[in-house]
């Protein structure tokens, strides 16, 4: 099973734009513990900087057609700090973990437009 942890809401990194189809447009990006995942009208992608320097990058690209449900958890409360998201999709179990800084209402949204349009 994959796990991802997402932290606060960011500009769109510009190297983003490279890994980035015909017709397709960046929507909103995350900080992730060593580098970001972007939403793109298309895809999640996330960049993971991996070894002591971050000159090593893997990346992930998860189509949203893949999803086949999603749910998201948090306590309620404005200071929830174990708030996660789990996605079933045609490769596994993905477990996207939440911090402070991330609202997963607006995650859960995200996903909602993303996969629902698609």
């Amino acid at each position: 099973m994959l796990a991802w942890t997402l932290q606060n809401e960011i500009p769109v990194p510009a190297d983003v734009n490279q890994l980035l189809v015909e017709g397709e447009q960046a929507v909103a990006s995350f900080k992730t513990f060593r580098d970001s995942a972007t939403f793109t009208t298309k895809r999640l992608i996330v960049r993971d900087a991996q070894g002591i320097t971050g000159k090593k990058v893997e990346i992930y690209s998860l189509p949203y057609s893949s999803i086949n449900m999603w749910s998201t958890e948090n306590a309620g409360g404005m200071l929830d700090r174990d708030a996660e998201v789990e996605l079933w999709t045609r490769a596994g179990h993905i477990k996207v973990k939440l911090t402070k800084g991330a609202d997963v209402r607006r995650i859960d949204s995200l996903l909602a437009w993303a996969v629902l349009n698609h």
